[in-house]
C-alpha cells in the first residue's frame, strides 16, 4: 500500500472533514495518524499553541539541505514523550508514512468550522530529527516538550507569518530536570534514552565519557543542571552539553584529542560563553574541554591560550582536572536572580 496523495495543493484551504476524506484520520488532535492512508497529519495553531508553550514555525535561516519547520509534539500536561502519536512522527519512514502539515487559517463564515491551509508534504530532518525544549503545560508547570525538525519533500507554501519569531533579548536559563535525571546528551538523556533516533549526533563513547564525569561530579555533591541560552536575534537556543551549577562550569566533550575535535569544542564554548559575560548573568563562568585521554602539550597550550581549562579521563577511569590560574574562581553556589529559571529556595 502506498501513501495517499491529496488532490489539493500547497496553499489551498480545507476543513478537517475535507482533509480526512483524502488523507485519512479523525478527531481534533494536533497529530493525526492514519494507518489505511499511510499518512500522519500535523495541524499547527499558533493561537491555541501559545497557551501550551508551543512555538511552531519556519527557521529563518535555512541550512545546506534546505528549509526547516519546527513542529511541537503532542501532550498538554507533564513531560512529553516519544510514544503514542509522537511515535508516529518519529517512525514515519519505517512505517512508510508521509507527513502532511497544515496551519490554522480561520473559520467558514457564520460557522464554528475551522479551516486549515495546506503547507505541503514533509519528512523528518536528520542530525538531529528532533530537539527538546522547556515550556509550561496547560497548568503552568515546567516540562520537557519535543520539537520535530521537518523538511519539505516537494512544493510547499510559506508565508511570512509562518516564520518563528526571533528573541528580542538574550536570556540564559538554568533549570532542574533533564540534567538532574541523567546528564548524558541527546538521545540517552532522561526519556530520550528510550529512543535511538538521534544517536548519530554524539558517538556512544563520548556519551559515556560525559556520563562518567557526571557521575563523579554528583558523587562530590555537585549540582548538575540544564543550561540554555536564548540569544537576541538568534533563532535556535544554544545548549550546554554538561553544566555544573555548583562551580558554574560548562564542559564540552571531544571524541578524541585531535586538533580538529578540540577546535570544535572551543568554538562551542566560545559561542555560548560570550552571552554570559555580564555579572547579572551569573559570571564568572568557567569553560573546560573534556577529552577521553590526556592530550599532548600543544593541545594544552592551545587551551591555555584561550583561557579554557582541561579535564581528561585517565586509563583507570578517573579524571584529572587542569584548571587555569587565569580563570576567575568559581562561586560556591549558583547566584540568585533572573539567570535561574526554576531553582528551589535554599536554606540559609
Amino acid at each position: 500500500m502506498t501513501t495517499s496523495v491529496p488532490s489539493f495543493r500547497p496553499g489551498d484551504i480545507r476543513t478537517r472533514a475535507e482533509i480526512y476524506r483524502e488523507l485519512g484520520g479523525a478527531g481534533s488532535g494536533g497529530i493525526v495518524p492514519s494507518i489505511p492512508k499511510k499518512t500522519v497529519l500535523l495541524f499547527s495553531d499558533a493561537k491555541s499553541g501559545e497557551k501550551l508553550g508551543y512555538r511552531d514555525g519556519w527557521i529563518r535561516e535555512r541550512d545546506a539541505d534546505g528549509p526547516i519547520f519546527m513542529y511541537t509534539g503532542a501532550g498538554q500536561i507533564g513531560d512529553q514523550t516519544l510514544t503514542k502519536v509522537n511515535k508516529s512522527v518519529l517512525h514515519h519512514r519505517e512505517e512508510g508514512r508521509t507527513l502532511h502539515l497544515f496551519i490554522r487559517h480561520g473559520k467558514i463564515p457564520n460557522t464554528d468550522t475551522k479551516t486549515h491551509r495546506y503547507v505541503g508534504a514533509f519528512e523528518l530532518a536528520e542530525d538531529p530529527s528532533f530537539k527538546w525544549r522547556r515550556a509550561r503545560d496547560k497548568e503552568g508547570d515546567e516540562r520537557d516538550v519535543v520539537v520535530f525538525r521537518l523538511r519539505p519533500t516537494g512544493a510547499y507554501d510559506r508565508i511570512e507569518s509562518d516564520d518563528m519569531s526571533l528573541p528580542e533579548e538574550t536570556k540564559p536559563l538554568r533549570f532542574w530536570g533533564r540534567g538532574r535525571r541523567s546528564p548524558t546528551p541527546t538521545y540517552s538523556r532522561g526519556r530520550r534514552g528510550r529512543d535511538h533516533a538521534v544517536a548519530q549526533v554524539v558517538p556512544q563513547q563520548t556519551q559515556r565519557l560525559v556520563a562518567d564525569l557526571s557521575s563523579q561530579l554528583i558523587s562530590r555533591n555537585q549540582q548538575l543542571m540544564d543550561l540554555e541560552v536564548h540569544a537576541r536575534g538568534r533563532q535556535e537556543a544554544m545548549e550546554a552539553t554538561l553544566y555544573n551549577a555548583t562551580e558554574n562550569t560548562v564542559y564540552e566533550p571531544t571524541n578524541d584529542t585531535s586538533h580538529r575535535e578540540v577546535l570544535e569544542a572551543l568554538m562551542k564554548l566560545a559561542d555560548i560563553s560570550r552571552y554570559l559575560s555580564a555579572p547579572h548573568n551569573g559570571l564568572p563562568l568557567r569553560c573546560m574541554v573534556l577529552t577521553p585521554e590526556e592530550p599532548d602539550g600543544d593541545i594544552r597550550d592551545l587551551l591555555a591560550s584561550q583561557g579554557v581549562g582541561l579535564i581528561y579521563r585517565n586509563p583507570d577511569g578517573s579524571f584529572t582536572e587542569l584548571p587555569l590560574d587565569a580563570q576567575s574562581p568559581a562561586p560556591p553556589t549558583p547566584p540568585p536572580g533572573p539567570f535561574c529559571a526554576d531553582c528551589p529556595q535554599r536554606a540559609a
